[in-house]
């Protein structure tokens, strides 16, 4: 096995992902089951998973009837599936798997005369905690509907419902900064998570940083010091697990990963993606191939120069209204770790796309090697990649470590691209090709947020 970091608390340090879907969610996978989400947080390296979309009916059927007490607060696979998990692993990918309970919820309302659409996760403790916020939640939405379900209910009275449902269960604003559902979102959202919460704000305590923002940008608004940074990968299939995550050093243990994020005792940091890579990352219009900065942007009054059209504000942007600092690195910040995808760094040196059965079976023989896709980028020496045969991932690996990459940023619901063997980062321009359209591409109106 690779080595792992040992925490300074004395427990080995672990990656968290939780913010995942189920195949009951929509625009999601037909594989996004447990035994599938299982095999993959395995070969992501990851430790503890959100089960997703626990207020959907059949769903929840599925975890009572799939999963098993663990430690507290946590579950593990039955046996008998989980047996058939690890046969198809390499044993260098066998690590403990945990599930930890876990759904994303949409509200819809009005506040301040705008309407409001913002996403919120929601953790249970237990199966009873889970089933009471549930019925909680009936009377505000057809739960079957979606795994991820749109209520007709203030963010504050959902925050009241979570609390509620039992001790130790907690909220989380989903990807803060997504336009039109985060919390700071362009669109629908506030200037402050206490006025999205109101008197109840003070229960929350962790905040999602999301795929098109990252813990340095966040640093620079002093209201979110408070906050303990979350990044999740949001996975509406299972090979993208663990594109964001988490890094404790607790005890695998619920009530420790809550206390980790509400006190800081063994919250490490996060894993992100370039926030570049994001679909909101920089202004822009999708129709009209254009791409801007703030400074563009405000430039042309928030108008598309081809057509028009009022441009998306993406998060960055967004991020400079709310700041009232350059930089900082508050006492609530962890490390702050990056990464390109593996199976993009494989396509690249292979050049071929990240999907392909060619990239596949390269990554295939490099995790049984060398063990999973986290701990492979971000722990194991360069040397050991270059000394198993590997020198242009050990090269590819050795830049992603000092931060040298190429980045094409994301808008306007087109996701950005990052690449580590080619010219510096350009500028952004006016009016850029399209990226080439990839996963969950699609338009808010589907509820996909990113």
């Amino acid at each position: 096995m690779p080595p792992r970091f040992r925490g300074t608390r004395g427990y080995m340090r672990y990656y968290a992902d939780l913010h995942v879907h189920s195949r009951y969610s929509r625009a999601c996978s037909r594989n996004s089951d447990l035994p599938h989400l299982a095999w993959w947080a395995r070969r992501k390296g990851i430790t503890v998973l959100g089960t997703g979309d626990f207020t959907h009916p059949v769903w929840s059927r599925t975890l009572r009837e799939s999963l098993v007490p663990a430690e507290p607060g946590l579950f593990r696979l039955r046996d008998d599936l989980d047996r058939e998990v690890l046969e198809t692993l390499p044993p260098a990918c066998r690590g403990p798997l945990r599930f930890l309970l876990q759904v994303e919820v949409a509200t819809n309302y009005s506040r301040g005369g705008r309407g409001r659409r913002i996403h919120h996760l929601c953790y249970a403790p237990d199966l009873d905690a889970a089933e009471r916020l549930t019925r909680a939640l009936s009377p505000y939405g057809d739960l079957a509907s979606d795994g991820r379900p749109a209520l007709a209910m203030d963010a504050r009275d959902l925050l009241e419902a979570v609390l509620a449902s039992g001790e130790g269960s907690y909220l989380v604003p989903a990807h803060a900064w997504t336009p039109w559902f985060g919390v700071l979102g362009s669109k629908s959202g506030f200037d402050g998570v206490d006025e999205c919460y109101g008197d109840l704000a003070g229960h929350v305590f962790a905040l999602e940083t999301g795929l098109s923002s990252d813990p340095e940008m966040n640093w620079r608004v002093s209201s979110l010091d408070r906050f303990r940074l979350v990044s999740h990968s949001d996975a509406h299939s299972p090979p993208i697990l663990g594109r964001n995550a988490t890094v404790l050093d607790t005890e695998v243990d619920y009530f420790a990963i809550r206390r980790a994020l509400e006190t800081g005792e063994g919250y490490a940091g996060t894993v992100d993606l370039y926030p570049e890579a994001g679909k909101y990352h920089l202004d822009g219009h999708r129709a009209c191939g254009v791409r801007l900065e703030p400074a563009g942007t405000r430039e042309r009054g928030g108008r598309c120069p081809v057509c028009g059209r009022k441009l998306t504000v993406g998060v960055l942007h967004r991020v400079d209204e709310l700041a009232d600092r350059p930089s900082g690195r508050p006492s609530t910040a962890g490390e702050a770790l990056k990464i390109v995808p593996l199976p993009e760094i494989a396509g690249e040196i292979l050049g071929v796309g990240p999907k392909t059965k060619t990239v596949e079976r390269a990554l295939e023989g490099l995790t049984a090697a060398l063990g999973p896709e986290l701990p492979l980028l971000l722990e194991v020496p360069v040397r050991e990649v270059r000394e198993a045969g590997e020198a242009e991932t050990a090269e590819a690996i050795e830049r992603l470590r000092a931060h040298r990459v190429r980045r094409e940023p994301g808008y306007d619901g087109t996701f950005g691209r990052v690449s580590l063997f080619g010219p510096e980062t350009p500028e952004a321009t006016g009016t850029p090709e399209v990226p080439e359209a990839r996963e969950e591409e699609a338009a808010p109106a589907g509820g996909a947020a990113r």
